[in-house]
Parts: structure tokens; sequence; C-alpha cells
């Protein structure tokens, strides 16, 4: 099979040494580990602690996992809204967010704007227990800059925030401070074969879930926030886990450790900048996300009109994958992820290609 590089937006190009981390834990027996021995404690320790010092996260928080983060968006709106909560929709993903909460018959409201636009600072925030924010949208390329996520909090500091971080960790750097909970999946910014949510939430939560359970409202089975924070406690889970998937999202942690944070951050930007100015200018191309504040970093959207089929076809005979256009866009856009995966030189190569193109 001819190699490619692959460039969707989740599941997404894997990390380069993730290959070589699966072979090893297989030489080791690292998928039929069972999940109360004191090797899986080890592995689950390093990498929630790993976790926490690639991204900041504090030492009041807690982190457990998930299958999905789709999972996570039920956890959430099950262990923390007893009666509403408020959705910002501008894009699939975040919707989707929303209608879960309706199908938990939560009174949940939403504040939406059209697909590519940004939401106003001024916009008023309802009376509600929680208010859920997603951080980079996945199916059009927008992204809430830092200062909008952090305005919720300073506007309601009572109310807890909820941020969907699936496609852009661990390029954000997140104040702690202005958010309650956090969330993403292994396959997209972390390189990882899919299956694994990490749900990362403050003490606040966890006393919320609390409080409805001693109430009677129930939360949920074995996956209840207050039962996976005690088997958190020890290094555990409830059930047993992606136990494979633990252990390669520590390593990648740990060689992302090493590569440094900092270098991921600037080498994300630099990605995007290129092709964000490729994109600009090409005679028959443009991003669809025209506003520079909200243009997301980690997945940029291209919009191809009527040559979306023709670049695809002529990037994927260089070897390179874009992903699909999302929803009513499917024939219009393409995606590009831009993870710590690609590198730089695979991102000037497809750059290069689209420059190239001529329709």
């Amino acid at each position: 099979m001819k190699p490619v590089l692959n460039f969707t937006p989740g599941p997404s190009q894997l990390y380069f040494t993730a290959e070589d981390h699966m072979r090893k834990a297989f030489r080791d027996g690292i998928p039929s580990l069972s999940h109360r021995s004191k090797t899986f404690e080890s592995i689950y320790k390093e990498t929630v602690e790993g976790l926490k010092e690639l991204i900041g996260i504090p030492e009041h928080f807690t982190l457990v996992f998930t299958s999905s983060a789709t999972e996570v968006w039920e956890r959430i709106i099950q262990n923390l809204v007893e009666n509403t909560s408020h959705h910002f929709v501008n894009g699939a993903f975040s919707k989707r967010f929303y209608e879960i909460a309706l199908q938990l018959n939560r009174n949940s409201s939403k504040h939406e704007v059209q697909e590519g636009q940004a939401f106003a600072f001024s916009d008023a925030l309802p009376v509600t227990e929680l208010i859920a924010l997603t951080h980079n949208e996945t199916s059009t390329g927008v992204s809430l800059p830092m200062p909008f996520i952090n305005s919720i909090k300073e506007q309601k500091p009572g109310v807890l925030v909820a941020v969907d971080a699936v496609s852009s960790l661990p390029y954000p750097e997140f104040d702690f401070s202005k958010i309650d909970t956090l969330f993403f999946s292994v396959q997209k910014g972390f390189g990882l074969p899919a299956g694994l949510g990490v749900w990362i939430v403050n003490n606040r939560c966890l006393q919320k879930a609390t409080s409805m359970l001693a109430n009677g409202i129930s939360i949920g089975s074995y996956h209840n926030l207050p039962t996976l924070h005690a088997h958190g406690l020890k290094n555990q889970t409830p059930e047993t886990p992606n136990v494979l998937g633990i252990y390669l999202l520590g390593k990648v942690i740990q060689d992302m450790l090493r590569r440094g944070i900092a270098t991921i951050r600037r080498e994300t930007d630099y990605k995007a900048a290129i092709l964000y100015q490729a994109l600009e200018q090409h005679p028959v191309l443009k991003p669809f996300v025209m506003d520079k504040t909200i243009q997301s970093k980690t997945v940029i959207v291209a919009d191809c009109g009527e040559f979306t089929g023709q670049l695809s076809d002529y990037l994927q005979s260089k070897g390179l994958f874009p992903g699909e256009g999302y929803g009513l866009f499917k024939k219009q856009h393409l995606r590009f992820a831009n993870f710590p995966a690609h590198s730089k030189e695979q991102f000037e190569l497809l750059v290069d290609s689209i420059e190239a193109f001529k329709p």
C-alpha cells in the first residue's frame, strides 16, 4: 500500500512514534494487562501526570477516562446539569452537544450563529447551571478566542463552564481558573487510534455531581463522575478500560514533553500561517473562515467551490489525503488537520501542491 499523509481532522495522522510504542506494548503484553494490576496503575498515573504537565492542568482538577469525547457530552449533562444548560452553537458538533442535552430531557437553550461566524462579546447570558462551549468547531474551522471563553466565567462566576477541546488540544493554552471542565479524544491532536476520551473536571464539578446524586437524581451508572473520580484516586477505572489506548497516550505525551509544548505551538502557528496564505493567494480557493480572529490553527477549512472534487483527487494522487467537507459543505469544502503529528515538511509539501493546483 502506497504511504499516504492523512490530513483528515480525525481519525488523523498517527503520531510518528505511535507505531513503535504499539510494537513495544504488544511485546510487553500491555493489551492483556489486568486493569487491577500495579503495572496498570503506574501506566494510569504516568499518563495523568504527563498530561497535567503538558497542558498545565492545576492540581485541583481530576482526569478520568471514557470511551470517547462523544460519551463526555452525555456525562457532562447527566452529572452537571439538573435542569438547564446553555450552548453556544456555530456548527455541527457544538449543535450535537446541545441536542444531547435535549435528548436527556434538560430545559436547555442555545445561542446560534451562522457557520463560519463569530459570537459577539455583548451577547447576554441566561440564568443557567452550565454553559457549553466548543473551542474548535471541527465542521467549519472556527476557533473561539480565549478572551471570549474567559469572558463567560467573568460574567457568570457561579456557572459551570464546559469546553469541548476535541480538535484543538494540545495546542491551546487555557486559563483553568476560567473553566470547570474540559475534554478531548485521542484520535486528533494526540495522533492515536480512536477509542479513548479524556474528561478533565475540577472540584466544583465533583461537588455538583455528588449533590445531584444525594438528591436522588440519576447521574448515570458505572461512568458517573463520583465513581470515575473514586477509582481515579487509586489510578484505576470502574470497568476494564482501553488499556492499550491509555498506555499509548502516556507514551506520546512523554514524547511531546521532550519535544516541548512551546515548540509544538510555534510549529502549529507556522503551519497554519503558510496554509492560510496559500488559500488566500490562490486564484480559485479561499479560507472558509475569513475573520482571522476566529480562524482555527488546528483545522483549516478551504472553500473550494466547484473545484472541490478536482483538488481532492489532485492531492490524493500525490499521497496527500484531505478531509471532506462536513454536512451541508461536503461538496464545497476540504478540511486540513494541523496536529503535532504533521511535520513542517509535510505541510510545506501540502502547501506547494495546493499552490501548484490549476483546475
